[in-house]
């Protein structure tokens, strides 16, 4: 009887020292309240009621997110939104338990994530300060990467390993963001008149120099038509000339000819304005002879006034 009841008892004790630890979990094994080691996954025994698992620890890395407000440089008060991503020191200390990284993670830091919480906290409220606004939107990865590597290393100490900090968010007060939003929408205003006035002033200078250039090319065919004209009536006076006709009958002549075409041309244009002309071509001479001789005065006064 008292053989089974010892049986009994050992199979008890036996079933209750067996414990299973999952994959990326750690168990620390304590004796009579002494650390006694740390046991990976599988399947494990310890002494029912001299020895017990102190904790469970979790080998995957975990996230730590939370919100702080914050001052920058041109004093307005923003809020941070955080993400932290950490894990236990895989560190096994060379076959030194108490040098491990799961060692130090149990017994160093009595509330390991906040105070993980707590140096982020500091580290961001510290950085913060340094830059205006504009640039904690523009630098935030920036800040986020300084402070990540400050409390890191603080962490390793404790047995953990802080992957990354990132701001995953900046919320401004309601009256900062209408402030800024009009602010954006002004400026967007002075580039689209901006925009409209370059576009004006484009289309100016464009129509300008097209205009000038067709000036431009209008007063050079005009003096060519002239030199043209020149030329072809020099050219009809030495011919005249070369007849044996006398060069006032050869001017006569001219500007009979120039009559004569001008009053056809006149007849074919059945839209032209009455013009009244005389009908002999002497008294139009006389006329071309008054012009040329009042010219010719003209001329006179002016010469005898210099």
């Amino acid at each position: 009887m008292f053989g089974t009841v010892l049986l009994v008892l050992i199979i008890v004790l036996i079933v209750l020292g067996i414990y299973i630890v999952p994959q990326q979990q750690s168990v620390v094994i304590e004796r009579l309240g002494k650390f006694n080691r740390i046991t990976g996954p599988g399947i494990h025994l310890l002494i029912p009621l001299i020895e017990r698992k102190a904790s469970q620890l979790s080998m995957k890395t975990d996230r730590l997110s939370f919100k702080l407000d914050a001052k920058t440089a041109d004093n307005v008060t923003i809020v941070l939104e955080v993400s932290a991503q950490y894990h236990i020191d895989y560190d096994n200390g060379d076959g030194q338990p108490e040098n491990s990284g799961v060692y130090r993670a149990f017994y160093t830091l009595a509330e390991p994530i906040a105070q993980m919480q707590d140096y982020l906290s500091d580290a961001l409220r510290s950085s913060i300060p340094a830059y205006a606004l504009d640039d904690v939107f523009s630098k935030k990865d920036d800040i986020a990467r300084d402070v990540n590597a400050n409390v890191s290393e603080t962490m390793r100490s404790y047995g953990w390993v802080l992957v990354s900090t990132l701001i995953t968010g900046i919320n401004l007060p309601q009256s900062v963001e209408t402030s800024m939003n009009d602010i954006n929408a002004a400026q967007r205003q002075r580039e689209a008149a901006q925009s409209l006035a370059d576009a004006d002033k484009i289309k100016r200078v464009t129509s300008a120099q097209a205009e000038a250039e067709a000036m431009e090319k209008t007063g050079r065919g005009i003096a060519a038509q002239r030199i043209a004209i020149a030329q072809g009536i020099k050219d009809s006076l030495e011919t005249i000339k070369e007849s044996g006709v006398s060069e006032a009958e050869a001017n006569e002549l001219f500007l009979f000819t120039q009559w004569t075409e001008m009053m056809a041309g006149f007849a074919k244009n059945g839209n032209g304005s009455t013009v009244v002309l005389p009908a002999n071509f002497n008294e139009s001479r006389s006329m071309f002879e008054q012009m040329l001789a009042v010219q010719k005065a003209t001329e006179g006064e002016k010469n005898a006034q210099a």
